[in-house]
């Protein structure tokens, strides 16, 4: 039998992670003769859904096993997540759902449609209830969406890799220690690795901050890449577990889908192909403003200070350049604001000034004697009523490419700069060993 398994919204601001109940469960599947037909899969949802939790991921195991075990393995399932998730919490509603066979097209689309946009629960109740053998959601069952999300998410496709490493339960809530140097060593020799490191802050990116039982997590093109890099990196602290998930991560799969400004919709993720309307500017607190507009409207976008050297590139852009804005549509005071994440520049208009010429007799500068009264050397005193202006075109300081902010303002699903041009076509079926442990 192929059952997929999904789980999502198991933790809280307080603790816990769903992928930790993941790999709980590998390790107890493991003991039961259970085979895995994929790497857990670790789905990225929207990054903008107002409930979220720190990364908004769903998971995925696809298991084959006899018959006989359905039972039991359901069972362990589901004890693990009553064990797990922090029920406590108003906004922790856990969802289970079970899928035998082979996926249907139309999970495949509610799954990018969950990462892309705001999905209702009744839209998820439907299609569990056409296809799926069971489901049980906890509370207002919300965590049904992801987890039906999760089982589709296929990713046949472009997708990443990430290894998880998770602490014994006496260091959780403390402070992580890693070896910061052989975190850079790593960085250096597993060039297929991604987003380790910070290098315009030095800041180390693979250790999370929060008090969910993640250790660090190192992301990469391929399994064999993150379990190089695993080896390298040394924690100050034992290590109770290690997963490789498979993921969307990386991807840009939440901007994938281009939007008109009039379309746009509050939570969602969005790409816009626009033109500067007006000159960016400086608010309080060091966040840039600017605004774009298309043939049916006009918006503003914003770019917080976290994003560092970004919002000098945002700066530049001056009226009429074309660009590709990508980023999540909020709502500020009545109105929807883009927070930018990717700006691609597509064209740039000329700026043209004006200078003075040199002095014909001396090359000293010269300078104007008022309207319609010609320049005059300030050296020489040389006069001339035919001089005029020369006109200059000024060198931008941006390039027609694409800008993201640096990797420590980065979302989970951005895809970085290196990635461009590698992104995969097609899934290799034959996994890694060893992929946990």
């Amino acid at each position: 039998m192929l059952l997929h398994v999904g789980i999502d919204d198991t933790d809280s601001p307080k603790g816990g992670c769903t992928t930790y109940i993941a790999a709980t469960l590998i390790q107890k599947f493991v003991k039961m003769g259970v085979r895995f037909a994929d790497y857990p899969i670790l789905l990225r949802l929207n990054p903008n859904a107002p409930w979220k939790t720190r990364g908004n991921g769903a998971i995925c195991l696809r298991i084959e096993f006899d018959d006989e075990l359905e039972f039991k393995i359901k069972k362990t399932i589901i004890e693990e997540v009553e064990k797990q998730a922090d029920f406590n919490c108003d906004n922790t509603n856990p969802g289970i759902v079970f899928h035998k066979g082979s996926i249907p097209e139309e999970m495949e689309y509610f799954s990018k449609k969950v990462v892309q946009t705001i999905v209702k629960l009744e839209e998820a109740e439907e299609l569990i209830n056409k296809f799926c053998c069971n489901a049980i959601g906890f509370k207002n069952r919300r965590g049904l969406i992801g987890a039906l999300a999760a089982i589709g998410g296929t990713l046949k496709e472009d997708h990443t890799f990430e290894l998880l490493t998770y602490r014994l339960p006496q260091y959780r809530g403390k402070k992580r220690i890693l070896d910061k140097k052989s975190v850079f060593e790593m960085d250096k020799l597993e060039t297929e690795t991604f987003n380790n490191i910070d290098y315009d802050t030095n800041q180390i990116l693979i250790a999370p901050r929060g008090p969910d039982p993640v250790l660090y997590g190192i992301r990469g093109e391929t399994a064999e890449s993150v379990f190089n890099g695993f080896k390298i990196v040394k924690p100050i602290e034992p290590v109770e577990c290690w997963i490789i998930y498979r993921s969307n991560q990386g991807t840009d799969q939440h901007i994938e889908k281009k939007y008109k400004i009039s379309e746009l919709k509050e939570f969602n993720p969005a790409t816009i192909h626009a033109k500067i309307l007006k000159m960016p500017w400086i608010i309080l607190g060091g966040h840039v403003i600017f605004k774009i507009y298309d043939d049916t409207g006009e918006i503003d976008c914003s770019v917080y200070e976290p994003s560092g050297k970004f919002r000098e590139i945002i700066r530049e852009l001056r009226p009429e350049d074309e660009v590709i804005v990508s980023g999540s549509i909020k709502k500020i005071e009545e109105s929807l604001t883009v927070n930018v994440e990717k700006i691609e520049i597509l064209n740039l208009v000329d700026i043209m000034k004006l200078s003075n010429p040199k002095c014909p007799k001396c090359g000293s500068a010269t300078e104007s004697m008022g309207i319609g009264q010609g320049l005059r050397c300030k050296k020489c005193g040389y006069r001339d009523l035919t001089l005029t202006k020369n006109i200059e075109k000024v060198d931008r300081k941006i390039k027609v490419k694409t800008y993201l902010p640096p990797p420590r303002a980065e979302r989970h699903l951005t895809k970085p700069l290196k990635r461009y041009g590698i992104e995969k076509k097609l899934f290799n079926e034959l996994l890694f060993q060893p992929w946990h442990s």
